[in-house]
């Protein structure tokens, strides 16, 4: 197993929640059926797309800035070109993992992604990852977010409570 493939199945198995930057309405594209499969296999989807105001049933964000809740996992759709802004917003908004999609790769996303210790994996399909692992979303992850500095395998995988609310926001 590949660093990428250990990173892959670790993903998979602890994030409930995929924020999806370039989420399409269009049935036909990537963008758009990749997360509705994993929505059809237990994941909550959250769309992230200028220029819709709901994709799969949930609301559609603008930015991933807009996203009203704490971002775990961000899935990209977006050329590769685009992918460093991308990793720079997902940073800001406090993701612990960053995902492009099969196509999408770039030197600078995993740079930025890796320095401020996002997991991280580029050119890879969801789609094909889960039927190749066989997943299903985590079972009572119930939208948290692993910490991604904790150890594969160790028996916390709780976030700390206290790391839930965005980057600047006031704690309980």
């Amino acid at each position: 197993m590949t660093d990428t493939d250990a990173t892959v199945a670790r993903i998979l198995a602890t994030y409930g929640t995929i924020t999806v930057v370039g989420a399409s309405r269009a049935p036909a594209k990537a963008a758009h059926y990749v997360p509705a499969h994993m929505q059809r296999h237990g994941w909550r989807i959250v769309p992230v797309n200028p220029y819709a105001e709901q994709i799969l049933g949930e609301p559609a964000y603008r930015t991933l800035a807009d996203v009203p809740e704490q971002v775990g996992l961000v899935d990209v759709f977006r050329p590769s070109g685009q992918a460093p802004d991308v990793a720079r917003q997902a940073v800001a908004a406090g993701a612990t993992a960053l995902w492009l999609q099969l196509g999408i790769a770039s030197a600078e996303a995993r740079a930025i992604a890796e320095d401020a210790g996002l997991l991280y994996v580029e050119d890879r399909c969801l789609i094909i990852e889960q039927r190749r692992l066989n997943l299903d979303a985590p079972a009572g992850s119930d939208r948290e977010s692993p910490d991604p500095t904790a150890r594969a395998g160790s028996d916390s995988t709780s976030p700390d409570p206290t790391a839930r609310a965005k980057p600047g926001a006031a704690r309980p």
